[in-house]
């Protein structure tokens, strides 16, 4: 099922039958420098279940994003339930595999993401949790103009949390 779609993308929510691509993408060393680890194939089948469960209960997770031209997929974006702080907050999160990188295309799933975030879901604020050294991730939040609010440990790692409003 078709969530999103922008000029180049389309994203959809994903099923067990995304497998062999997400598993890919999880493993590879590169993508998964700033993540604590890679994962194995069954924690990917695990990832896609959690992914599943998340679009019934918060009404998204990460969608599988696939160029619109030919099909196929070039990673995942989406919005995420957290705690961060003992805060609920929506989580901005994307993820492009190796060979889609520095096309943009994590900019637009991520902006078409947090856009459905406002206006789908009724969200007024948006946080995205991006490593200090993680340089790609920070020229996403800029390019979506997220602003800084402060410093946090989440998941064993110092993160800065960056926050998107609604406009009123």
């Amino acid at each position: 099922m078709t969530i999103l779609e922008t000029a180049r993308l389309r994203l959809r929510e994903m099923s067990l039958d995304d497998l062999d691509f997400l598993a890919e993408l999880v493993a590879d060393p590169e993508v998964m420098k700033y993540w604590p680890k890679c994962y194995s194939r069954d924690e990917a089948a695990n990832w896609i279940q959690r992914q599943l469960t998340r679009y019934t209960k918060d009404g998204a997770g990460y969608w599988l994003a696939l160029e619109k031209n030919s099909g196929r997929p070039v990673g995942q974006a989406g919005l995420l339930a957290m705690q961060v702080d003992g805060a609920d907050e929506i989580g901005l999160g994307y993820m492009m595999h190796r060979p889609f990188w520095r096309m943009g295309y994590a900019t637009e799933a991520a902006q078409a993401s947090r856009d459905y975030g406002f206006s789908k879901l009724g969200k007024k604020r948006i946080v995205a949790l991006v490593r200090p050294e993680n340089l790609p991730s920070l020229g996403v939040v800029e390019k979506l103009r997220m602003k800084l609010e402060k410093r946090t440990h989440y998941a064993d790692f110092e993160h800065l949390v960056f926050v998107a409003q609604a406009a009123v």
